[in-house]
């Protein structure tokens, strides 16, 4: 019987047995349905025999040689034996465990599918305690097991790649015979051939991929679905190596399915967007979700006239007209990728136009290539990933400081995005380039989400999800936070966790590097620079400090799972801990430590050496899966002298991945930044707002006149820390809050600092500031969450009211977490 876990607090299990079969390329073909809420229609895979299965010969180049690890291969790893909890979706009998528990895989492809009938056939859906009986009844039929949740299953049968014209091509032995079992092994040799094609015949393979996934059916087969998984089995097929390596699944989703967001836009217009959930894409296709399961994929997607289909994909897609009132969008991917990537967000979006590419590009940039970079970059013999079309072996891609992109929004933000986001992109994807090199992926579209997005921003291959939040105030959220999306391009797209619990490597990585970025943006000066990321540091280490305050121990910790990282049971089968811990979702911390740790690293190296060796490990790692001691093990190698300073891998593990809390080289740096000359200025305005809060509680009504105090101006990250730092105040006047909103403007002001200034209305009670709490808390939902907490703590009925008034108008369209934690709070 499958585990039932609680889906908002629990460990999340990776199903699908990556070691007996991996997906190496997916064909979609959907039609989206904004009545129904319903997306609908065929998925094809295509497999190739997992690692448990084949000969030693591996068709993947090596991933790395460090001695620290040794396991970082792009395609799966050897399978290591993860002690005692592994998930099982049978009873207790062990026959069945091989095959129903599944571990972490390779990223998800789409295919792009004919057009099928989707006739519902309810029969073949049953719940996963069948696949037990079937195992315990003496059948030893394989099953293929699918990471799969909320989904309607219709039918699932075999391809017969076989029937394709001009497949012989890829027939070693071309001679079809009437014999099943040679026509079998015949279909799977072909798909074989296919998957494994070279990378310059990319668009030959689309192209018989795209035949194959039209081929007709040869065989049903037998399925069963449960809560994570779904299973599917051959009669008489009893291994991997035999079971079908192309087959289409008929399905649904379902309108609560939560790896996909139903809404409405700004503008009251339908949409629907994947949101990056716990979950990532089980509940929009049946794939395979661990990591290793790297993947490429095609995807037709059908849907009203007047809706935008916007897609990870190397194509910017053209629509083409069906039928009257019914477009096709297609894209595809030839990067394998983990399934959890893909991302896909159907609306009325208007593209928010500008000058030519090649005018922006012209007239924002003058770039040259990081010096240090070119000791590597033009004579790096060969990748070492799986083959596919690398940019990084490009010439002309090598040389692209700017990638094409195209800003997308509801027409609502069209005027506000054009402002603000179309001179930000050119100088944040140049100043990317200036530090990294060559953009990993050939174009980008930026999106603004509906405001029920739960972040401020989330990065996919070519996609990039911004939240309607960052577009207030000045360029300073809006150009950090795009810095921030664009260095997931590289640190977590192009080089990924190959275990999900080490979030660090990715954001971590990538909380460092906007600040880099976002200096090079502005072409700061280098005290400029030193000045603001000393403030940005001091921000943090607040936040860290109340957060580690605030939040269990064991969500502190970076390395969860520590030694055991990266390890999978026998099928692949593996959990993500915590996965499912909703207050987990709103929490910081590995972005956080992980910054901490990076900057701490660069501090002892020096920053020229230090980000040349992350030049260096994008070089070596990109296209694969990497785990933490990867980066510290070439890092150390680098600089061998710091290993006699103590620095060494176990140490950076005891210190600062492996243990909750502040980790204690951090504690002795936190009093540092309190030195940086913009701390000291934020000083003396607090000061001078006390002062004036104590004249103005102490003197009469009468006296009302009082000395004029002139205040600074201030950056934004100063106005954060100016507002925290009143936050701390025991008491402030009303007419002191009036006037700090006045002097400051902070209406106007980003998120970040009107989060602060709700806080400070909610904390003195200030009842002209209530509607600035409201507005926040329906417009910013991404950032909004604990000011519920604020409203309900004080035990003020308006307050109370205020908070229920304002959940009941968002709850409908907040995501499952977001409603979870905050209904937690007022109920």
């Amino acid at each position: 019987m499958e585990t039932q876990l609680d889906p908002m607090k629990d460990d999340l299990p990776l199903m699908a047995n990556t070691s007996h079969m991996l997906v190496k390329h997916y064909i979609l073909d959907l039609d989206v349905d904004f009545k129904s809420k319903v997306i609908e229609g065929i998925i094809v895979l295509f497999f190739e025999t997992g690692s448990r299965y084949k000969k030693a010969s591996s068709t993947g180049k090596e991933g790395c040689q460090s001695q620290c690890d040794g396991t970082c291969k792009t395609r799966a790893s050897e399978p290591c034996h993860v002690p005692g909890t592994s998930v099982s979706a049978c009873s207790s009998k062990t026959e069945c465990n091989d095959f129903a528990v599944c571990g972490k895989g390779e990223e998800d492809t789409s295919d792009k599918n004919g057009n099928h009938s989707n006739k519902e056939q309810a029969s073949g859906i049953s719940n996963s305690k069948n696949c037990c009986d079937i195992e315990n009844h003496g059948n030893k039929d394989f099953l293929l097991v699918l990471d799969c949740c909320d989904l309607s299953v219709l039918k699932v049968e075999e391809v017969d790649v076989a029937a394709v014209s001009g497949i012989e091509k890829f027939t070693r032995s071309a001679k079809l015979t009437g014999v099943s079992k040679e026509l079998e092994n015949l279909r799977n040799q072909i798909v074989h051939e296919l998957v494994t094609l070279p990378a310059d015949r990319w668009k030959e393979q689309l192209y018989y991929f795209t035949c194959c996934s039209r081929a007709p059916g040869c065989g049903e087969l037998l399925f069963t679905t449960g809560t994570w998984s779904l299973e599917i089995r051959k009669s008489g097929i009893q291994t991997p190596t035999d079971f079908p390596h192309a087959i289409r699944i008929w399905y649904k989703t379902k309108p609560e399915g939560r790896s996909v967001t139903w809404t409405t836009d700004q503008s009251g217009r339908p949409c629907v967007y994947t949101m990056g959930s716990p979950i990532n894409n089980r509940a929009l296709f049946p794939c395979q979700e661990p990591p290793v399961a790297l993947s490429t994929w095609q995807a037709s997607v059908r849907t009203a006239a007047g809706f935008v289909v916007l897609m990870s994909g190397e194509n910017s897609a053209e629509p083409v007209q069906l039928q009257e009132g019914i477009l096709s969008w297609y894209y595809y991917v030839t990067m394998p990728m983990p399934a959890s990537t893909f991302t896909i967000a159907v609306g009325c979006w208007q593209e928010v136009k500008q000058q030519s590419f090649a005018a922006t590009v012209q007239t924002n940039t003058v770039f040259s290539l990081p010096s240090s970079q070119a000791d590597f970059r033009w004579h790096e013999e060969i990748c070492r990933h799986v083959e596919y079309p690398c940019r990084f072996q490009n010439p002309a891609a090598r040389l692209q400081a700017v990638i094409p992109y195209r800003v997308f929004a509801p027409w609502c933000l069209m005027e506000r995005c054009k402002e603000r986001l179309l001179q930000l992109i050119p100088q944040c994807l140049s100043a990317a380039y200036v530090t990294l090199g060559t953009h990993p992926f050939s174009r980008l579209d930026v999106l603004i989400v509906p405001s029920n997005f739960s972040s401020l921003g989330m990065a996919s291959p070519h996609i990039i999800f911004l939240s309607q939040s960052v577009l207030p105030g000045g360029s300073h959220l809006c150009g950090t936070r795009l810095c921030h999306e664009i260095a997931h391009a590289w640190f977590g797209l192009a080089i990924g966790a190959r275990d999900w619990t080490e979030e660090w490597l990715s954001e971590g990585f990538a909380t460092f590097l906007e600040d880099i970025f976002w200096a090079r943006a502005q072409q700061l000066s280098h005290d400029e620079v030193k000045g603001q990321q000393e403030l940005k540091a001091l921000l943090r280490w607040r936040r860290l400090r109340d957060e580690v305050q605030n939040s269990e121990e064991e969500l502190q910790v970076l390395r969860p799972k520590k030694e055991s990282t990266g390890e999978f049971s026998e099928s692949g089968a593996s959990i993500v801990k915590h996965g499912l811990k909703a207050e987990k979702i709103f929490m910081q911390v590995h972005y956080l430590k992980g910054y901490f740790l990076l900057r701490s690293l660069a501090r002892i190296i020096g920053e020229v050496s230090y980000l040349a060796s992350l030049r260096k490990f994008v070089h070596k790692f990109h296209g694969q899966l990497v785990l933490s001691q990867d980066f510290l093990c070439m890092l150390l190698e680098d600089i061998p002298e710091q290993k006699q300073s103590g620095l060494t891998v176990e140490s950076i593990f005891q210190n600062w991945l492996d243990t909750s809390g502040i980790p204690k080289p951090l504690l002795e740096e936190g009093e540092t930044w309190k030195e940086c000359q913009l701390v000291q200025q934020v000083s003396g305005e607090v000061t001078k707002w006390i002062q004036t809060n104590q004249k103005i509680r102490k003197s009469s009504k009468k006296k009302r006149k009082q000395d004029e105090v002139v205040f600074q101006k201030l950056l934004p990250d100063q106005l954060v820390l100016l507002l925290e730092t009143l936050l701390e105040e025991k008491t402030l006047c009303p007419r002191i809050l009036q006037h700090l909103e006045k002097t400051y403007q902070l209406r106007e002001q980003d998120a970040e600092v009107r989060h602060r200034w709700c806080e400070l209305v909610v904390k003195h009670k200030y009842v002209p500031g209530y509607g600035d709490v409201e507005t926040f808390l329906r417009e910013d939902q991404a950032m909004g969450v604990y000011l519920y907490g604020e409203l309900m703590v004080n035990e003020d009925v308006k307050q109370q009211e205020l908070a229920h008034k304002c959940f009941a108008a968002a709850q409908e369209h907040m995501d499952a977490s977001s409603a979870k934690v905050v209904a937690e709070m007022l109920f």
